[in-house]
């Protein structure tokens, strides 16, 4: 063996194979503490083996690999996490939020689908959806080398470094049968005992409490500094697969089994049942049982257990036929409504807002609740210093269930639409059909500031720097009206900012001039058209290609693109006919900021035609399939209807091939599709 730094004389004897013992001890152990929740030795013995390794790897530093337990802390601090590609998408679920729609969304919906009668058992996998951070993990010959957050379920941010210091996750798997490629998700969370004890110390240190363990594992999670993460004993159940080569699995069940033996820690609740009543009971008893766990949980996951099965089903949107979230009922609690505020956002709606007497509700504590709208306050006669019920929806948002009326005493306050703009002063009107009321001042600055950091923020131009903090003091200095300013910013103005130094005036020049280069769709986003979303933007930048396309679409075009209805057509319309908007994007293009032109799909050789992907494909992937067809115009669909033009099947084909035959849809092979697509 070559020696890079000690003489093979000053190496202990048998150093090597000591090192190799130590480390396979110590992910043991770690397994037997972390996941098994049976630990053979005591803290101290733990200790007393780490050591030892970190001592024989400082001694004959060429030993040192990278899935050591010593190397699960103490990299440098990273400037920004880079983006990280997903094999296969990381898809969001559906929800259901009681036993008759876990029937409906779940188990009718997929016999409906897969021509099966009512009375077939189906077998599903039930885990409990945990309230943590969802993550990829991607492990080559059975060692780990990149981890990524979810992010937009196409692209995450890679946290590697962070990842590894997770102690119950292996850095290499040991076992037989591990495939040359693994992609596994799973989910990041912190304990209530571990939430509790970092909040403790926060306070301690006089800084400011995390809300709740979700926020807590998430800000763990993308530290820039892994030696912070470290410090955090963050947790992770690892429950589904990406991409997967060198191994087969029939099901879900037997996938949790195989990952479990190579050393990933796979939530001991998880279980299989027959039938929807299964899944029911499964529901309830975790419900029952919710409170008594040492994690906190917000739900069910429900899945086909069969791969084969999911394969068949396929997805819509972006949300899988085969898997649905039971959620479980919202926690309650009483407080008073101190005041109503009012809040304006970004596209001018002043929402009312009620200010609490401070509750605990789920270990969190809640001041403030949306009220929504006036109308919304008259239906459940909200009023200042009422009593009411207070729920935290989905577990997260605050909201006002309903009023205590036997609690009022008369003192009761009622708040009524106001005329003008609590924050400018402006007229405020409200549009036939519409319950908000907008204020319609122009230069109104809660409107400005809420504009500028949607623009600024990650899924639209994402200008690194450019919070919160920021933008105040580009509004309080006067130096943006507009998001077409920032690009006219200099130097000297950041300079003028309290705290502001060199490097850091250098950074945000520099982040404002990287973002000119951003794609079209997250650039449409930016702009803040009302009922444009980022999924919805993506589409229309494939749609039209470039902006000045898109200005000049009208309506009935618009509703031909996929996702895009008559509201968001029109929306999209108005907003490109506004000449104050024509002339910020006239700004911006002065200013440089023209993204790219992309390839236009409307009006495409496969415009309007609807492919169904059915079975086993071995001469392409799914995604590549799709965006072949979508480049063209086409769109790609769950399930087969009288409205799909093509059924594209693989092997194994099931029920929507019977389907297709049995309404008269082409159906095409792998190569007559890749032949169709050369045709066109």
């Amino acid at each position: 063996m070559q020696l890079s730094l000690l003489d093979s004389a000053e190496q202990p004897p048998n150093a090597e194979n000591r090192v190799t013992e130590l480390r396979l001890l110590l992910e043991h152990h770690n397994r037997r503490y972390y996941q098994l929740d049976t630990p053979e030795i005591s803290d101290s013995e733990y200790d007393a083996l780490f050591r030892e390794l970190l001592g024989l790897e400082e001694q004959c530093p060429e030993l040192i690999t990278p899935e050591s337990p010593t190397q699960r802390v103490g990299e440098a601090p990273t400037s920004r996490f880079r983006a990280v590609a997903h094999g296969l998408p990381m898809l969001s679920l559906e929800n259901a939020f009681n036993d008759e729609e876990i029937k409906s969304k779940l188990d009718a919906r997929i016999k409906k689908e897969l021509g099966l009668p009512d009375s077939v058992v189906m077998s599903y996998m039930c885990e409990p959806k945990m309230d943590g951070l969802a993550v990829e993990l991607v492990y080559e010959r059975g060692v780990l080398t990149v981890a990524s957050t979810r992010g937009d379920g196409v692209t995450g941010e890679d946290v590697t470094q962070n990842i590894r210091t997770i102690r119950a996750l292996p850095l290499r798997l040991t076992s037989e049968g591990v495939p040359d490629l693994l992609e596994i998700r799973g989910e990041v969370f912190l304990s209530l005992d571990a939430f509790q004890k970092i909040n403790q110390v926060r306070e301690e240190n006089g800084e400011p409490s995390f809300a709740n363990p979700r926020n807590a594992a998430a800000g763990s999670l993308r530290q820039l500094d892994p030696r912070i993460t470290a410090r955090r004993p963050l947790s992770i159940y690892c429950y589904a697969p990406g991409r997967v080569e060198g191994a087969l699995f029939s099901s879900q069940y037997e996938f949790l089994n195989a990952v479990s033996r190579w050393g990933l820690p796979v939530n001991p609740m998880a279980r299989r049942v027959d039938g929807v009543d299964g899944v029911v009971a499964y529901y309830h008893e975790m419900q029952e049982i919710r409170e008594s766990l040492p994690y906190e949980i917000d739900g069910t996951v429900i899945k086909v257990d069969s791969f084969q099965l999911q394969r068949e089903l396929g997805e819509k949107s972006r949300a899988p036929l085969w898997a649905i979230a039971c959620k479980f009922p919202p926690r309650q609690a009483e407080t008073q409504i101190e005041d109503i505020l009012l809040s304006v956002g970004r596209t001018g709606v002043i929402t009312p807002v009620a200010q609490l007497k401070p509750v605990e509700i789920s270990g969190v504590t809640v001041s403030r609740a949306t009220l929504h709208n006036w109308d919304e306050m008259a239906a459940k006669d909200i009023r200042i210093g009422d009593t009411v019920v207070v729920e935290r929806a989905g577990d997260v948002i605050p909201a006002i269930v309903r009023v205590v009326e036997e609690r009022r005493n008369g003192s009761e306050r009622a708040v009524l639409p106001p005329q003008n703009c609590p924050e400018c002063g402006s007229a405020v009107v409200r549009i036939t059909d519409e319950v908000a009321i907008r204020c319609i001042g122009i230069s109104c600055p809660p409107q400005i500031r809420e504009a500028i950091k949607h623009f600024a923020s990650r899924g639209a131009m994402d200008i690194e720097g450019l919070g919160d903090k920021v933008v105040e003091q580009l509004l309080s200095l006067g130096l943006v009206r507009t998001v077409a300013d920032l690009y006219r910013l200099t130097k000297d103005d950041f300079m003028r900012f309290e705290r502001m130094g060199d490097k850091l005036a250098s950074n945000l020049l520099s982040a404002l001039n990287v973002s000119k280069n951003c794609d079209l769709g997250r650039y449409i986003f930016a702009l803040g058209i009302r009922h444009v979303g980022e999924r919805t933007a993506k589409s229309l930048a494939q749609a039209y290609g470039s902006l000045a396309n898109l200005e000049k679409a009208t309506v009935e075009e618009l509703t031909s693109v996929r996702d895009i209805g008559a509201t968001v057509a029109q929306s999209i319309v108005t907003f490109f006919n506004n000449p104050d908007n024509r002339a910020v994007i006239k700004q911006l293009r002065e200013c440089g900021v023209d993204p790219a032109v992309v390839a236009k799909t409307v009006g495409g050789r496969l415009s309007g035609k609807n492919f169904v992907f059915t079975g086993a494909l071995t001469r392409f992937t799914r995604d590549y399939a799709r965006k072949q067809v979508e480049d063209q115009g086409g769109n790609v669909v769950g399930s087969v209807s009288r409205k799909t033009n093509y059924v594209v099947a693989g092997d194994e084909a099931g029920s929507k091939l019977i389907k297709a035959r049995e309404l008269g849809i082409t159906v095409l092979g792998e190569d007559e599709f890749l032949n169709l697509l050369e045709a066109h």
